[in-house]
């Protein structure tokens, strides 16, 4: 563990004073759980990704400072993009606790890193009356401030989020709940965050995500989050797939990240794209 090599890059961002934070441990052969457990916690970003090379591909795994996740998108894009300095552009096959996920890298023409992501397939549950009503509380939201035209669902694109659509940006910028309890409630539920979100138009969306099983108050761009977003609007018929999407996050806490999302017609999973890059020293 002392010799382990814990890299430090930020997703969804070209500026290291943007997106979101993301530790990468590259090769972690070798590491316990509890020692991934304890590099996170020492790393203090809302997750770590440690790959364990195989013969066929790449095991990943995510860990928060308090727990592991089953998937994190944010640490998966950022990680893509330390493996493509390195090793050279190309697609990694990770297999994660959620299941499968391709991830390829490229550069744009100004020579940026990007990563691509597909998430598993998405699928979404109806939200229990009992949790809205509770979330809402946690929140210190009421009724009034949901936008009737999109309601609220439990989607999951490789980790679990409940998703409330807000009828104003106002409403979004206000972001003041009840850390413990809401951490309490999305523990019993596995819940991974909550995506809150306004729509500004057919195809852009800005986002915010709770994220207290993290020990975290918001994460400032939630991969994962954007994924089950993408699912949601699709089998709601919310979008006209194939359709793509674009999710601003992170402006409200001074990290502004943006994620691009592809939304296929079908039923396959969802493709997250974005920027990564070091940050310095």
């Amino acid at each position: 563990m002392g010799t382990t090599e814990v890299l430090r890059y930020v997703a969804f961002s070209g500026d290291p004073s943007g997106g979101n934070p993301a530790g990468v441990v590259l090769d972690a052969t070798g590491l316990t759980d509890d020692e991934m457990l304890a590099i996170a916690a020492d790393v203090g970003f809302s997750e770590t990704a440690f790959l364990l090379p195989r013969p066929d591909g790449l095991d990943a795994r995510y860990f928060s400072p308090l727990a592991e996740v089953t998937f994190c998108g944010h640490a998966t894009i950022a990680t893509a993009v330390a493996h493509a300095e390195r090793r050279g552009a190309g697609t990694l096959h990770l297999r994660t606790r959620a299941g499968d996920v391709p991830v390829r890298t490229g550069r744009t023409a100004d020579g940026a890193w990007t990563a691509t992501l597909t998430s598993v397939p998405p699928r979404t549950v109806p939200l229990d009356d009992g949790d809205r009503r509770d979330l809402l509380a946690l929140l210190r939201l009421s009724a009034d401030d949901l936008d009737p035209a999109l309601p609220p669902r439990v989607a999951y694109a490789g980790a679990w989020h409940p998703v409330l659509a807000l009828a104003s940006r106002e409403r979004l910028a206000v972001l003041d709940y009840d850390m413990a309890g809401l951490g309490r409630l999305m523990a019993e539920r596995d819940w991974t965050t909550v995506a809150l979100v306004w729509r500004q138009d057919a195809a852009t969306f800005h986002a915010r995500n709770p994220f207290p099983p993290g020990g975290v108050v918001e994460d400032p761009a939630t991969g994962a989050a954007a994924a089950a977003l993408g699912g949601h609007l699709r089998e709601g018929g919310h979008v006209e797939a194939p359709a793509r999407l674009t999710v601003l996050q992170g402006a409200d806490m001074g990290r502004p990240s943006t994620l691009s999302v592809h939304v296929p017609a079908g039923t396959g999973g969802i493709e997250v794209s974005g920027t990564a890059v070091v940050i310095p020293g």
